[in-house]
């Protein structure tokens, strides 16, 4: 698969592995797809690595005999053993109903709430400003991020929540995936295989986002060599052998 992102100038790679990490995604999957290798390497190294999903995946089917309630069942343990997979300590659910997630001061609130209650040293999730992203659901995950940190780290921003016991908090690096025009890079080398794990974990989206991937073996070694190659033609920008891109933002 070609990448023709185009790197800025100044890149970075590989930060020291965190002490404590949230990825904030869609829906159940989205931080496998974006950042699985990364979260699985800091894992490995100590990291304590939590999962915060904003929706509850009930839209994420074609097949017209599921019912939503069966799929929010299925996706949710689906990310559950996606988690285990990666070594993810704790992973969250918001449950908002997939497809209608609507930003707003509330939702900004949620996010704030969950960065100060798992005080991150860095958070990650789906960059809202990458041209043409379609999904409503990513776009409104990542404004919500991208403000609900900012809210975090300032004492000032609902103050309600400190009053009830939370602390305001500066993560130290905010890391947007599927982003156009990447600046920092991690070394995914040995995890690849790790990340396909876990994504194979989400087998009712075999045939939505993965390629019918875990349906034979076929499909399943076509769907591992795509992430493969693909981890290897970011890593060239890098002058790595495989890795994940993202933007860096310092809060």
């Amino acid at each position: 698969m070609v990448d023709y992102r185009i790197p800025e100038p100044g890149c970075t790679s590989d930060l020291a592995t965190p002490r404590r990490v949230l990825a904030i995604g869609a829906h159940p999957d989205d931080a496998e797809f974006g950042a699985g290798g990364t979260l699985a390497k800091w894992a490995a190294d100590g990291a304590q690595v939590a999962i915060l999903v904003m929706t509850d995946g009930s839209k994420g089917s074609w097949d017209p005999s599921m019912k939503p309630s069966d799929l929010v069942e299925a996706r949710t343990e689906e990310q559950r053993r996606a988690g285990q997979v990666l070594g993810v300590a704790a992973v969250h659910n918001l449950a908002h109903i997939d497809g209608e997630l609507e930003y707003s001061m509330a939702l900004r609130a949620q996010v704030c709430l969950w960065i100060r209650r798992t005080r991150p040293d860095v958070v990650l999730s789906h960059d809202p400003w990458r041209r043409y992203l379609l999904h409503p659901d990513h776009r409104a995950t990542g404004w919500a991020t991208v403000d609900g940190l900012v809210a975090a780290r300032d004492h000032l921003f609902f103050p309600e929540q400190l009053t009830a016991g939370l602390e305001h908090h500066r993560p130290e690096t905010l890391l947007l995936w599927a982003t156009d025009q990447p600046d920092h890079y991690e070394d995914v080398e040995g995890f690849v295989d790790q990340k396909v794990a876990a994504l194979l974990c989400h087998s009712s989206q075999a045939g939505t986002t993965m390629d019918q991937a875990g349906t034979t073996p076929e499909a399943t070694e076509r769907f591992r060599r795509e992430i493969e190659e693909r981890t290897q033609v970011v890593g060239t920008e890098a002058n790595l052998a495989g890795a994940e891109s993202f933007k860096r933002i310092t809060p």
